[in-house]
């Protein structure tokens, strides 16, 4: 095999692909990168077994071919070379040849037919979405993914589609995010439960142009997004997603309104005062008018003020404040709106016609004078 293809074309493709090469494997075939110029094309390949990605470069073929690359050797290779056109030439022993002006590397690769391929998907009935709204909807939801694997529900995204709208949704067991979207087209009703490792990778791949679109495929294991290039399989998580309307609640005894900057400025200063690995609650006492926030911890005290329009009873409540950072963040809106029962159920906080709910549950906390 002969090829020669741009460095930036080439170092995109290895980026792009190496987000699927697995940290640990008992399969070191699994720890390539597969270069497949067999055909018309040069494809790029790698895949976990639970993830799998693949992207068409740009490059001139002299010689068909295919070869399986160690990724992290091929990937720093690359990343280092000149900015100009790269040779890349094996011969029938494997041996690989990667020159860039005068720059000249020899590693030895692996047989391409040794290589896992990703499993093929029909293509029917695709979901599109623009690709700005894909990537913001895995943004303003993907922290409240569940980091551990003791409750592998916990660590995936239920992707809900009915009609013309799109419900995006992520637990922990402490919060729960809710995204809903308008789609182009209408669409039968379909749930599917998609890895947060998967979303994730994607989100970093993708333009986030509002003109370019992503093609989704479900099948009844696999989810495969098509956009640009490139092709990206994933496993799907199996089972039956949580009764998420069953924790959602309209009832509330107090509400609040509030500048989301202030807020979110307050609590991000808030955390001043909290050491790593400290779970140091924000006490929140909100009465007519004001809300008033307070943290205290062995480093010291903070208390701040800030002007609400409230409705209901006092109350006051304590939160993580990384939880109520985490959802602020992604919020767009100058003003929220927060719902509250009492200090030990959950408070929401909820955009008027529901297109974004972030459900948060309180945390005990012991008052200081």
């Amino acid at each position: 095999m002969k090829l020669v293809c741009n460095k930036a074309d080439l170092s995109n493709g290895v980026n792009i692909v190496s987000k699927a090469v697995p940290n640990k494997t008992t399969m070191s075939i699994l720890e390539c990168i597969l270069i497949d110029a067999s055909q018309d094309r040069i494809k790029l390949t790698a895949n976990d077994m639970e993830l799998g990605i693949e992207t068409i470069i740009e490059g001139k073929i002299i010689e068909k071919g295919i070869i399986a690359l160690d990724a992290k050797f091929f990937l720093e290779i690359v990343r280092k070379l000149p900015d100009n056109d790269i040779t890349i030439e094996t011969d029938p022993s494997f041996k690989t040849v990667i020159t860039c002006e005068k720059s000249e590397f020899t590693i030895i690769g692996r047989s391409g037919e040794d290589f896992s391929y990703i499993p093929q998907i029909e293509r029917e009935n695709s979901v599109v979405v623009s690709q700005f709204t894909l990537k913001e909807v895995i943004r303003q939801t993907i922290f409240s993914i569940a980091d551990n694997d003791n409750n592998r529900m916990m660590t995936g995204e239920l992707f809900d589609i009915n009609g013309s709208e799109m419900k995006v949704v992520s637990l922990d067991g402490h919060r729960i995010s809710i995204r809903k979207i308008n789609l182009k087209d209408s669409y039968e009703p379909q749930k599917v439960i998609i890895p947060g490792k998967t979303l994730n990778e994607i989100s970093k791949i993708l333009s986030g142009d509002t003109d370019k679109d992503v093609n989704i495929f479900f099948t009844q294991k696999y989810v495969l997004f098509e956009f640009d290039n490139t092709v990206v399989v994933s496993r799907l998580i199996e089972g039956e997603y949580f009764k998420i309307d069953q924790m959602l609640s309209s009832d509330y005894e107090t509400k609040v309104k509030i500048n989301k900057k202030e807020l979110l400025n307050c609590i991000d200063r808030s955390t001043l005062l909290i050491k790593e690995g400290d779970k140091k609650p924000i006490i929140i006492n909100i009465q007519d008018g004001t809300m008033k926030l307070k943290m205290n911890s062995t480093i010291g005290s903070m208390n701040e003020d800030i002007s609400i329009e409230k409705s209901g009873k006092d109350m006051m409540i304590g939160f993580n404040p990384k939880f109520l950072i985490d959802a602020l963040r992604v919020i767009e809106d100058e003003y929220v709106d927060i719902y509250l029962v009492n200090p030990k159920a959950p408070c929401f906080i909820r955009e008027a016609e529901e297109k974004y709910i972030y459900l948060i549950l309180p945390v005990n906390f012991t008052t200081v004078s």
